[in-house]
């Protein structure tokens, strides 16, 4: 790996987004919870935001890899991780509260997982 300090700078990019959307997600049970409310669209605005980071980040740590990271940890779909990126960036208005609630739910976590052990074992 070329850099190694900078590929720990984006991977703690990426965990402190994640840990920011599991701190917003936490009030939300369902995903009426985004859709129903001023408040809840704001804050589904703001997830969506740090997913677009976590996506731009992991684009980011391709490119200083030679896209050879993140293959080293299959327990994550990188290539839908960076794509879900792609939606938000390019079809913002289209965004699907079920898929944003749902990644939140079920993929976050996961990817935190799995952020903090790629930490661990770079240093």
């Amino acid at each position: 790996m070329r850099d190694k300090e900078l590929v720990l700078e984006v991977l703690r990019q990426i965990e402190e987004a994640s840990v920011k959307i599991i701190v917003r997600f936490q009030t939300i049970r369902q995903v009426a919870d985004f859709t129903d409310s001023l408040a809840g669209v704001d804050k589904m605005d703001a997830i969506c935001m740090m997913l677009i980071v976590i996506g731009e980040s992991l684009k980011n740590l391709d490119k200083i890899t030679s896209g050879t990271f993140l293959p080293q940890y299959p327990e994550v779909d990188w290539k839908k991780a960076k794509g879900m990126r792609d939606i938000l960036t390019h079809h913002y208005a289209d965004i699907n509260a079920e898929a944003v609630f749902n990644t939140c739910k079920e993929k976050i976590p996961q990817l935190r997982k799995t952020i903090q052990k790629m930490i661990k074992e770079l240093r």
